[in-house]
Formats: structure tokens, sequence, C-alpha cells
């Protein structure tokens, strides 16, 4: 049986989106539905748990790519100040959408979805359902149930921030300052990325979380 909703009125939404064309476009989108009403729009994380703990929304409409890194990370803050989140991203894979799932999250959608499923899924997850992309959805029970874990499941979010600047050609240097870290930390959470993966490089582990859907 559906779980009705926990407010009276529209769901009010808070779109996440740093490509102003894109959010406009998702903003006229769900305007359009009565039963939603988009309270606010961020372009980042730190601004999406700003703007969460200031409007709270019923729903956060949340992009995974953000200036200030992958948006999976910044759902449990999210859902800690009690909205729930949909994640709507350009691609994805059966892991990314299980670390959705794992982080809290109550969806993901991908952006070449019709706008009309968007509207949709943003009523439904409201009333407290969990709406994954149907392609992705077998993946997502297989890696929830352990059916389909790889080593990748047991890295940490930092190790996962570490990863993906690793994948972008970041040095030890680099991530240090991007994660503002030391060097001897950053150092530690590049060998624990490669132990968890059973890599002997960093060019093996990236190679390998590709192949793993860790990475984009």
């Amino acid at each position: 049986m559906p779980v009705e909703p926990r407010f009276a009125g529209p769901v009010r939404v808070l779109l996440v989106e740093d490509h102003d064309m894109v959010a406009q476009a998702l903003e006229l989108a769900l305007q359009r539905s009565p039963a939603i009403s988009v309270v606010g729009r961020a372009s980042s994380r730190e601004a999406a748990t700003a703007d969460t703990a200031r409007l709270r929304p019923d729903v956060v409409v949340l992009d995974r790519r953000l200036p200030d890194g992958d948006a999976v990370a910044a759902i449990g803050d999210l859902a800690a100040l009690g909205s729930r989140v949909l994640v709507l991203t350009g691609d994805a894979t059966p892991a990314v959408a299980a670390r959705v799932a794992e982080a809290g999250g109550q969806g993901l959608l991908l952006k070449s979805a019709p706008l009309d499923q968007l509207e949709s899924a943003v009523q439904r997850v409201a009333k407290g359902e969990v709406v994954f992309d149907a392609a992705l959805l077998p993946g997502v029970l297989d890696r929830l149930t352990g059916r389909a874990r790889g080593n990748g499941s047991a890295l940490t979010a930092r190790e996962r921030e570490t990863l993906q600047l690793l994948a972008e050609g970041a040095s030890t240097e680099e991530i240090g300052d991007r994660l503002g870290v030391t060097r001897n930390t950053t150092r530690n959470h590049v060998q624990r990325v490669l132990e968890k993966l059973g890599a002997r490089s960093k060019l093996e582990a990236v190679a390998l979380a590709r192949r793993e859907g860790l990475l984009d």
C-alpha cells in the first residue's frame, strides 16, 4: 500500500543543478504541476545543504555532478535534515545507483528520461516510495542483497572522493588540496583505495574502478 504524504499541499522541491539552462528547464517542467512547488535552486553541494536547512524542502532533486564534488556524498546530510533525495544524472551504472540507495537516497533518474517521468518520480518519492530507473533497478537489487558486490563496496566516502580525483589525473598534492587534508593523510587515503581494490598502482586502481562501475 502506498505511503501517504507526510504533508499537506504541493510537494516542496529544492533543485540542485549547476547548469542554469538545465535548472530553468527542470523548474518550468515541475512547476507545470499544481502538486509541485519549486521553493529554491542551488548549484553546489555546500549550497544544497545550506538551502535544505533553511527551506526544509520535502524533496531535493540532486544533480550528481556538482562543482564541489560527487553529490552522492551529500545525500546523508540532506536526509538528516528531513528531506527525501532524488538523484538526477546524465548517466549511471548499477553501482552508482546502489551507492545512492546505500547513502539514503530515495531514487535515481537519468536526465534523458521524459519530464513527466521526473514529475511523477518527485511525487512518488514525496509519498515515501523508492524510484530508480527501470534499467538500473535489477543491478541495484543485486548489489544491495549481496549478489553482485565488488571490492569497491568497502570504500569510505572520503576514499571514493580520492578515487574520483585519481581518475581525473590529480596528483597526491592536488588531492590533498582539494580534500583539505595533509600529504600524509592523502597518501593513506590513496593506499587504502589501492588495497581495497586490489590494485598495484593508481592507474590500475582507476581501471579496476571503471570496470566495477565506481567511476563514469
